[in-house]
């Protein structure tokens, strides 16, 4: 089943199955499936094409961003805040990271490999 640009695997629980959508977690899927009138410890398998239909329509008339769009948004409040010249923007720009962390030792996700700096050797006389 595909459900706003993104598959859906089948054989899991509906809950757990609309969490792969961009922007939909567990509290939120657990909200659709209750706004969709639709149990939330069946399987995707096993909707009929009614209840399928809902929840595309609930999806589509949700107050919240979902994939694209919401991406998209993100990416506008990270390029606003570089323009600006924020330090958070700053922190975007250098790729560091952004709330506060310590980066002397840990941030390796963030900074990448670990790269060896080689000592001079001393010369002896």
């Amino acid at each position: 089943m595909r459900i706003a640009g993104t598959n859906i695997p089948a054989e899991k629980r509906i809950i757990i199955s609309l969490t792969y959508v961009y922007g939909v977690g567990p509290a939120r899927s657990k909200a659709i499936c209750e706004k969709a009138k639709i149990d939330e410890s069946i399987r995707i398998k096993d909707l009929t094409t009614d209840q399928e239909e809902l929840l595309r329509k609930v999806l589509t008339d949700f107050e919240y961003n979902l994939e694209s769009d919401l991406r998209r948004e993100i990416s506008q409040d990270i390029k606003r805040l570089q323009d600006v010249g924020s330090y958070r923007g700053f922190r975007h720009r250098r790729k560091l990271p952004v709330r506060g962390q310590r980066t002397k030792t840990n941030s390796r996700t963030k900074r990448g490999k670990r790269g060896t700096v080689a000592n001079k050797k001393k010369i002896t006389r």
